[in-house]
């Protein structure tokens, strides 16, 4: 098996801190080599470089692909090499077909004019090629996150993709989009195509993986093989944070209090759709010192309902009764909300969490103003300390608090979105998805803050698509499906296997009153 790739010796620095340092890194003709790190390690820089968005000459090092040497000068002059990459950040238009996205940069003409027939055409045969069976002129902000994932990938296929880079592909999917992209890669892989797999997720990286090479501050520290048998989950985790993990989640002795927060009879309608009930009659707590965590699979509600509490964020003709403390509490804004004591640390950090034009300090301190303010003046000293506060205590990798907020790792931004609800001292600390593109080291700090702000009183809700986390991490378990609550089990007795059984169990039993309701309706149609 030859190589195809070769990364010599590359280095590269902003604002004088180095993100690589003299990494070296190949990739050989038909195979999977996965990159892994915690945050801020390099990966994605590295991928930068190879890309062309780092051009030739703004890093130390080399390229060689295909036997010879590259100056990349942009992304366009790799793409012209068949190397594609693939942003955890999918890189589609939502108001545009799917076969106009996949054709958005260079679809195939006639005379100048561009050949509709032949992007339908051409458009089918490459949805056939990843497994995707939707119509061409489908838009795309009517599929789901999965089925994007794989027009990305008929795009890239679109561009003679020889070497495929995937920067978390599989962040935002629940586990059978996942599993279905995998086995694509592996189909890939079978047909000669190489691929980079940037991941988090450690067992699907020992999947699918030939090699692995793990970044650490910068640095290549190790490089396993499959056929060496150096696969293990544990010594990858050893080899990206330089420490055993005597366990993935922090040991913690609760003291639950009194009931502080519930909701009942909550119901929400979908804001664009106005017959269509998303959140149904819900009554749901939280005490004093918990942890209460929401598992469900994708399009239960789970967002949806916390996004409603915390100021009607999301929804319309929202109905039922918020209690603090034994008193009905007004959730009806975002301003309202914080006032009452919640917090909303959304899952969404690039959109909706945070100013990315904007530097650490001031998104730290953006959902608390009074707090840094003095006569509704911001006293700079006074948001420079709790800024500089935070970033120690989360453990944010910036050059400082002026750092601008887009240029951060995706774990660090996270931690400033964190720090930024934890300024304002809430009681209900909402948490949605809040280790989602976070690696082992980076979540085991997060788990550990969690454990604190319970500790020391506060109550905690969080959602979460990973079963595991969940059973680490909670005192209790939710279990959410079709917009309702469907069960709930304490730490105890909380198995992954009785929480799948309780959602699927609540699915069938909707089929079934579906069914019946077709039924009855044909039988009415039926009648004289």
């Amino acid at each position: 098996m030859g190589t195809l790739l070769e990364m010599r010796g590359i280095g590269k620095a902003f604002a004088g801190v180095k993100a690589l340092d003299d990494v070296s890194f190949t990739v050989r003709q038909g195979e999977i080599h996965a990159l892994v790190g915690e945050n801020g390690a390099g990966k994605s820089t590295l991928m930068k470089v190879l890309s062309g968005v780092y051009p030739h000459g703004s890093f130390d090092g080399g390229i060689v692909y295909d036997g010879e040497e590259r100056h990349f000068r942009d992304i366009n002059d790799s793409e012209a090499l068949g190397i594609i990459i693939i942003h955890q950040e999918l890189a589609l238009v939502p108001l545009l077909s799917i076969a106009e996205n996949i054709f958005i940069a260079n679809p195939p003409s006639r005379f100048g004019v561009i050949d509709r027939d032949a992007v339908y055409t051409r458009s089918q045969q490459l949805l056939a090629k990843v497994g995707l069976n939707e119509a061409p002129d489908t838009l795309v902000t009517d599929i789901g996150i999965g089925k994007q994932q794989l027009v990305e990938i008929a795009k890239a296929l679109s561009k003679q993709v020889r070497l495929l880079i995937l920067d978390e592909p599989t962040a935002s999917l629940n586990e059978s989009d996942s599993a279905a992209l995998l086995d694509l890669l592996l189909e890939f892989r079978s047909q000669g195509m190489s691929a980079v797999l940037i991941s988090h997720k450690l067992n699907e990286v020992a999947r699918v993986a030939d090699r692995i090479t793990v970044l650490r501050d910068g640095r290549t520290v190790d490089t396993l093989d499959r056929e060496a048998g150096g696969l293990e989950e544990d010594r990858i985790i050893r080899r990206m944070v330089d420490r055993d993990l005597e366990s993935r989640f922090p040991k913690r002795e609760p003291a639950i209090g009194d009931v502080v927060f519930k909701v009942e009879n909550w119901s929400v309608y979908h804001p664009l759709h106005a017959d269509r009930q998303v959140i149904r009659n819900v009554d749901f707590q939280v005490r004093r010192g918990e942890i209460v965590g929401i598992a469900g699979l994708m399009g239960a509600g789970r967002t949806e309902f916390a996004m409603s509490l915390f100021g009607r964020s999301w929804g319309r003709r929202i109905t039922g009764r918020a209690v603090m403390h034994g008193s009905e509490v007004d959730l009806s804004t975002v301003g309202r909300a914080i006032d009452a004591g919640l917090a909303y640390v959304t899952e969404d950090r690039k959109q909706l969490g945070l100013l990315l034009a904007e530097d650490v300090r001031k998104n730290i301190t953006l959902a608390n103003l009074k707090g840094v303010s003095a006569n509704s003046v911001i006293d700079d000293i006074r948001e420079l300390q709790v800024a500089s506060e935070y970033r120690s205590r989360m453990r944010i990798r910036s050059s400082d608090v002026y750092q601008v907020a887009g240029s951060l790792s995706g774990g660090n931004q996270q931690k400033v979105v964190l720090s930024k609800w934890l300024f304002t001292d809430p009681e209900i600390l909402i948490l949605d998805e809040p280790t989602r593109g976070i690696d082992i080291g980076a979540k085991y700090e997060i788990y550990s803050i969690i454990n604190e702000l319970a500790d020391a009183g506060k109550a905690v809700i969080m959602i979460s698509s990973e079963m595991p986390e969940l059973l680490g991490i909670c005192d209790r378990i939710c279990v959410m499906n079709e917009g309702a609550f469907v069960g709930e089990f304490d730490r105890s007795e909380a198995t992954q296997e009785k929480i799948m059984r309780v959602i699927v169990r609540r699915g069938e039993r909707l089929v079934d009153r579906s069914l019946e309701s077709r039924l009855e309706e044909k039988r009415e149609e039926a009648r004289p």
